[in-house]
């Protein structure tokens, strides 16, 4: 029996669909949005029903019926900490993404397939794989200096996850049995320890820890953020902003467009070059970091993501922690596969589905 399955991603600039027919993938999208498409709304939660209508959109171009899908499966938002998993779309999830950790464009992902599994004819699951809340750190790894602030797990869960299985896999082991770190270098970098099937330890991939990247900030000098938040020329949404949106190469270069970017270096432009460096040097400085959280014992670095595609900035960083272990690199991202897989096995009651509490 043909069972259908919609998988969702909602980025900062995209928003990715895809079907799968059981195993099989029959339609897949990207839909890029414009800076002038998304200026008209000032919060990811106000772009909902843009967002919405450009998904029940695509997939009536592409004659697919939603009351023909079984199961829709998406990333998850940025909701309160939980261990990681398949967790049902409920009530008290969706009063959680009301008032969330962080206004986060994946959480859009959520509110788009409860709407389109509430309207349908049919009983419709939908699901969430490993959301970039997912805490599985180590109690030592929160402490941050002092009480009042404990340091947060915000990663890209799932693609981490999806690329260290599939190391694991090559090894002839379970992803249980090694410890790697892998490095998802997208508009946000996060780094993370995996031990033996848990991700111990993980800089805050959203707003101002580790590495910066396209459009973040990363780590910052601590007495000079107080001393920016406090010198009345910024309201705190604007520190906010410059930490989460518009840091990084954005703030640096004026853009976060990676692809133009890697051509001014290519070009021999000196800043542009100095700043694409930067994040490699960054990102590398966090996998020494994450060596000594695995006490030296590391079967292998995994770099992924979009910036994964730049053979520059992978050289960059492998030449600084070739010393811990063999780097393999897996470019752009294979989360959608990922999802749809789970979804299949949801719906061949293969895996367990979570209840949000």
């Amino acid at each position: 029996m043909q069972q259908l399955i919609l998988c969702l991603k909602t980025a900062s600039k995209t928003t990715r669909l895809s079907v799968h027919s059981n195993r099989e993938q029959i339609f897949m999208i990207t839909v890029r949005h414009t800076s002038e498409e998304l200026a008209q709304f000032n919060t990811p939660r106000e772009q909902f029903g843009f967002r919405k209508g450009v998904v029940l959109n695509e997939l009536k171009k592409a004659d697919i019926d939603v009351n023909d899908i079984s199961i829709i499966v998406c990333k998850g938002g940025v909701i309160k900490p939980m261990t990681g998993g398949i967790y049902r779309v409920n009530k008290v999830m969706l009063e959680d993404l009301s008032h969330p950790m962080a206004d986060h464009e994946s959480n859009l992902g959520v509110l788009i397939a409860e709407e389109i599994a509430k309207q349908s004819a049919h009983d419709i699951k939908a699901i969430i794989v490993d959301p970039a809340c997912v805490d599985e750190m180590d109690e030592i790894a929160k402490l941050s200096g002092l009480p009042e602030i404990t340091r947060k797990s915000i990663m890209h869960t799932l693609s981490q996850r999806t690329v260290a299985s599939s190391f694991a896999n090559t090894q002839g082991k379970n992803y249980e049995d090694v410890n790697v770190i892998v490095a998802h270098l997208g508009s946000g970098i996060s780094v993370g320890a995996h031990k033996k099937g848990k991700i111990v330890d993980v800089n805050n991939g959203l707003n101002g820890d580790g590495p910066m990247s396209p459009s973040r900030s990363g780590g910052l000098p601590v007495g000079s953020l107080i001393e920016m938040c406090f010198s009345g020329k910024f309201t705190k949404e604007e520190v906010m902003q410059k930490i989460y949106r518009k840091g990084g190469m954005k703030a640096y270069l004026g853009t976060s467009d990676a692809v133009a970017i890697e051509k001014k270096v290519l070009a021999g432009d000196e800043q542009a070059t100095l700043i694409y460096k930067g994040i490699a040097y960054q990102v590398a400085k966090e996998i020494g970091a994450l060596s000594a959280v695995l006490e030296g014992e590391v079967d292998g670095i995994l770099i992924t993501g979009g910036l994964a595609q730049s053979q520059f900035i992978v050289d960059e960083i492998i030449k600084r922690v070739k010393h811990i272990a063999n780097v393999t690199v897996y470019p752009g991202e294979s989360e959608m596969s990922a999802l749809a897989m789970n979804g299949y096995m949801v719906l061949r009651g293969e895996i367990e589905v979570k209840e949000y509490n």
